[in-house]
């Protein structure tokens, strides 16, 4: 059986149909979904790790609104599931959450599933499930794979307090402003990294945070998982050695607090990438900003390292 793909939510004459999904060639029978949204939470890399309610969920909805439909249309057919598709994702959602609502609103079930993990989590589910709820219609989860929550458990980092931030700016400036912010925070890191930035990423947190000990998770649950895990500064210095497909979740832990939010070797990293394109002055003034270090040692560490290169 192969999920339909669908784009207006009519009536489907298919609905009626018995309802079930497989496992390991076992055929079993799906109640049919209450009405409502359903967030479902898929596997981030190994289809074991789907869970029997979500299965149960995906074939008993009425329909399943997902980003690629492609790549969830490989999750229902592992399992022999039918239900029909529907895309949702940030490029199409002003257009099908009307449509949505509408289907909740005529006693349909939905399900809302991400490419890969917990929906609402990078992706753009929060609006949808405001909506709904603002609707009156009922929204339920059935919770599961996350990789912010397998890279933390996997780091060997304090897990008592943690701070998910997505994906990093682009640009390096934005980079590391941000960064000098994240510095601040008491609790431990975890944030998103696409293969073709982990590198310069990696050079941006060794410059703010290089003494804070890290982790770099790649292709969690899949067939060639890798885990680093060592200081910042050491993790950036291997940063060229990466294999860099697949996706990445980085893990930095808390800071000392005992200790300067921006250390003197991050502080010297700081000034001599500012130094390179900036005069002392706005040099000093970058470096101030984001490492919040007293502008006198700021100033006279620049002289120093300005004087050094000069010198050279």
């Amino acid at each position: 059986m192969r999920p339909r793909t669908v784009s207006p939510l009519s009536a489907d004459p298919a609905a009626a149909a018995p309802r079930s999904f497989a496992i390991g060639g076992h055929v079993i029978a799906a109640a049919k979904a209450a009405p409502g949204l359903h967030l479902v939470a898929t596997p981030i890399g190994n289809l074991g790790d789907i869970t029997l309610r979500a299965l149960e969920t995906l074939a008993g909805v009425d329909i399943v609104a997902c980003e690629d439909t492609r790549i969830t249309r490989r999750l229902l057919e592992r399992f022999s599931i039918s239900t029909r598709l529907m895309q949702y994702h940030e490029h199409n959602a002003e257009q099908a959450r009307p449509k949505i609502l509408a289907a909740l609103a005529q006693g349909s079930s939905l399900a809302l599933v991400s490419d890969a993990g917990t929906p609402l989590i990078s992706d753009p589910g929060f609006k949808l499930v405001r909506e709904v709820t603002a609707a009156g219609f009922a929204v339920t989860t059935m919770p599961g794979p996350s990789s912010v929550l397998a890279a933390l458990t996997v780091a060997a980092l304090p897990t008592d307090r943690f701070f998910f931030e997505g994906f990093l700016p682009a640009k390096s400036h934005a980079r590391r402003t941000r960064l000098a912010e994240l510095a601040r925070i008491d609790a431990t890191l975890v944030m998103f990294e696409s293969g073709a930035r982990v590198q310069d990423s990696l050079s941006d947190l060794a410059a703010i945070m290089g003494g804070r000990d890290a982790a770099i998770c790649r292709e969690m649950t899949k067939l060639h998982e890798e885990v680093r895990r060592a200081r910042l500064s050491d993790l950036a210095a291997i940063a060229g050695t990466l294999e860099t497909r697949g996706e990445f979740v980085l893990v930095i832990g808390p800071p000392d607090a005992n200790a300067d939010i921006v250390d003197d070797d991050a502080l010297d990293a700081l000034l001599r990438a500012a130094l390179a394109r900036s005069s002392v002055k706005d040099a000093v003034a970058e470096a101030v900003a984001l490492s919040g270090r007293a502008r006198r040692d700021v100033y006279a560490r620049a002289l120093e390292l300005a004087k050094d290169r000069d010198d050279g």
